[in-house]
C-alpha cells in the first residue's frame, strides 16, 4: 500500500511537471508567432508609409522623364467557332524623379522612382463573311489595366531600406505603435495577459520602451527592422511580469484536483494503517483484560469451592462458629465478583448513555471527608496516612453524590495498591476563580510519562516492573474519567516513576 501509494503521488507529480512543460512551450511558441508577426507588421508598416508618401508621384499626370512602352501580340485561331481572338498585353514605364527631403534627411539631390502599369486586352473577331469580306471590329472586347506597386516593394527594398538604416529609431516607429500590434498578435494567439517590452539596438537601449521593462527579465526577443540580408541591429524584447501564474491558471484545476483525491488517499490510507494499530492494541488490551477478569474469578470461585467442601464434612458441619465462618468467607467472595461485573456494566452503561446520574448541591470538602472514611482503615492496617489539607473557601458543586464519591474511593484506593511502601496521601483544596481544585497527592510507585497519557484508556493497565502483581482490570480510572466529563469537570494526572504521582481534578462551582 506505501509503494503504491508512493507511485501514485509520483505519476501524479511527473504528469503535473509534464503539463507545466507543454503548457511553457505552447506559450513560448505563441509568443515567437507573435512577435514575427509583429516585426513582419512593422516592417509592412514602413512599406505602407513609404507608398503613400510617393503615391502622388505616381499618378500624376506631369510630363515624365522618359516612357518605355513594351507590347506583346498573340493571335490563335478557334476553327470550331469560327473565331480569330487577338490576345495584346501593353507594359508602360513612366520615370520620376523626386525630392529625397519628402521621406529621408539626406544629401542626394533626387530619388528616382519608377512606375509601371500593365494593360492587357483581349479581342474576339468573327471569321464568318459578310458580303464576302471579314469582320473588322471585334464582336467582343475584354481590357484590364493594372498599376504595379511591385515595383515600389522592389525600390523599398534596394533603396529606401539601406537608407532607412540611418535613421534614429524613434522617428522610424512609436512606443504606442509596437504595444498596439503586440496587443494585437498576442490576443490573437490567445494570451491577454500584461506585458513590457523594449527595442534594443545591440547591448544598448532605445527610447522604444515601456516604463517598466527590465531587460534582465526579457522572455523573448525577436529581431526587427531586417535588411536585404535578413539581419538586424535591433532586438524586441517582451516580458510578461505573471507569466508563471498564467501558466499555473491553465493547469490549477487539475492540480487542485490532484492534490485533494492525493490528500483523501493519504488521509483513508493513514487512518486505515492507525486503525489497525488500534484494534491490535484493543485487541491485546482485551487480551489482558480477559485474563485478569478470569484471574479475579477463579480466585473467588475456588475459595467458595474450599469453603463448601470444609462445611460438608462432617467434622465442621455441625461446628456453627466455623460454618459461620465459612458462609462469611463465601459472601465476601461473591460480593467481590459482584462488584467486579458492576464495574464492567457500569463503564459499559456509560458508554451508551444509558446511566442515570442524577445531580445535586453538594459540598466537596463533604464528598471528600465521606470518601477517606471508606479507605482510612486499610490505610491504617498498612501503617500509612491519609491527610486533608481542605483550604477551599468555596465548595459547593453539582454532583452525584454516589458516583463522585465513588470517583474519589477508586483515585484513593490507586494510590494505597499502587504504594509498596506504607501509603502516604495527602488531599488539597483550593479556589481558582469560578472552579475548585482537588489535588490527590501520594509517595507510591508512580508512573512514566507514556502511561500518564492512557491511564484513563478503558482496559488499559501497565505492563513493566511489579505492576502486574496489582489485581485489577484497568476499568477504575475509566470510570473515574468519564464521571468527571459527566460533571462538566476535567481530570489529568502527574507524575514520575518512584516519586509518586498527583492526580488533579477540577470542578464547576454553582452560586
Amino acid at each position: 500500500m506505501s509503494l503504491s501509494l508512493i507511485g501514485i503521488i509520483f505519476v501524479q507529480s511527473f504528469f503535473i511537471n509534464n503539463s507545466i512543460e507543454n503548457e511553457n512551450k505552447n506559450f513560448t511558441l505563441s509568443v515567437k508567432r507573435s512577435l514575427s508577426l509583429v516585426s513582419k507588421s512593422i516592417e509592412e508598416m514602413e512599406f505602407r508609409d513609404a507608398y503613400s508618401k510617393l503615391q502622388p508621384y505616381l499618378n500624376k499626370d506631369n510630363k515624365v522623364d522618359s516612357v518605355k512602352i513594351r507590347k506583346l501580340f498573340i493571335t490563335t485561331e478557334d476553327d470550331i467557332n469560327d473565331l480569330t481572338i487577338v490576345n495584346r498585353s501593353t507594359v508602360l514605364e513612366e520615370h520620376y524623379k523626386v525630392p529625397p527631403s519628402l521621406f529621408f534627411e539626406i544629401d542626394a539631390d533626387s530619388l528616382n522612382i519608377s512606375k509601371l502599369t500593365s494593360e492587357r486586352v483581349t479581342e474576339v473577331y468573327s471569321n464568318a463573311r459578310l458580303d464576302g469580306k471579314k469582320s473588322v471590329e471585334p464582336i467582343q472586347r475584354l481590357r484590364e489595366i493594372t498599376s504595379m506597386p511591385i515595383v515600389v516593394r522592389q525600390m523599398y527594398e534596394d533603396v529606401f531600406k539601406p537608407l532607412l538604416k540611418t535613421i534614429p529609431i524613434y522617428k522610424r516607429i512609436t512606443t504606442d505603435q509596437v504595444e498596439l500590434y503586440l496587443n494585437r498578435e498576442l490576443k490573437d494567439e490567445g494570451i491577454d495577459l500584461d506585458f513590457e517590452f523594449g527595442i534594443y539596438d545591440e547591448d544598448l537601449a532605445t527610447k522604444i520602451q515601456t516604463q517598466n521593462f527590465e531587460m534582465s527579465n526579457a522572455y523573448k526577443g525577436v529581431p526587427i527592422f531586417l535588411d536585404n540580408n535578413e539581419e538586424s541591429s535591433y532586438t524586441l524584447w517582451v516580458e510578461f511580469p505573471d507569466r508563471k501564474k498564467y501558466l499555473l491558471s491553465s493547469i490549477i484545476w487539475m492540480i487542485i484536483l490532484s492534490i485533494v483525491f492525493t490528500s483523501i488517499i493519504i488521509i483513508a490510507y493513514t487512518s486505515a494503517i492507525y486503525q489497525l494499530i488500534k484494534q491490535r492494541q484493543i485487541s491485546q488490551i482485551k487480551t489482558d483484560f480477559i485474563n485478569n477478569m478470569t484471574h479475579e474469578f477463579k480466585t473467588p470461585i475456588a475459595t467458595i469451592n474450599l469453603a463448601l467442601d470444609s462445611i460438608k464434612n462432617p467434622k465442621i458441619i455441625n461446628d456453627q462458629e466455623k460454618v459461620l465462618r465459612y458462609l462469611g468467607m463465601i459472601k465476601e467472595e461473591n460480593k467481590r465478583m459482584h462488584a467486579q461485573v458492576e464495574n464492567v456494566l457500569r463503564i459499559s452503561k456509560l458508554e451508551k448513555n444509558e446511566l442515570n446520574i442524577s445531580k445535586e448541591r453538594h459540598e466537596l470538602h463533604d464528598l471528600i471527608e465521606d470518601a477517606v472514611t471508606h479507605v482510612e482503615l486499610i490505610v491504617e492496617d498498612r501503617q500509612g496516612y491519609v491527610k486533608t489539607h481542605l483550604n477551599a473557601e468555596h465548595t459547593s458543586v453539582l454532583a452525584n453524590e454516589t458516583h463522585f464519591t465513588n470517583v474519589l474511593v477508586n483515585i484513593l484506593d490507586n494510590a494505597i495498591k499502587y504504594s509498596d511502601d506504607a501509603p502516604k496521601i495527602d488531599v488539597y483544596t483550593e479556589n481558582a476563580g469560578h472552579n475548585i481544585i482537588a489535588r490527590i497527592v501520594d509517595q507510591g510507585n508512580g508512573m512514566s510519562k507514556a502511561v500518564a497519557k492512557r491511564v484513563f484508556e478503558k482496559f488499559y493497565r501497565e505492563h513493566t516492573g511489579n505492576v502486574h502483581n496489582v489485581k485489577g482490570h484497568g476499568l477504575g480510572l475509566a470510570y473515574v474519567k468519564r464521571i468527571v466529563d459527566d460533571h462538566q469537570g476535567h481530570i489529568s494526572v502527574e507524575s514520575e516513576k518512584g516519586k509518586g504521582s498527583t492526580f488533579i481534578i477540577k470542578m464547576p462551582l454553582i452560586s
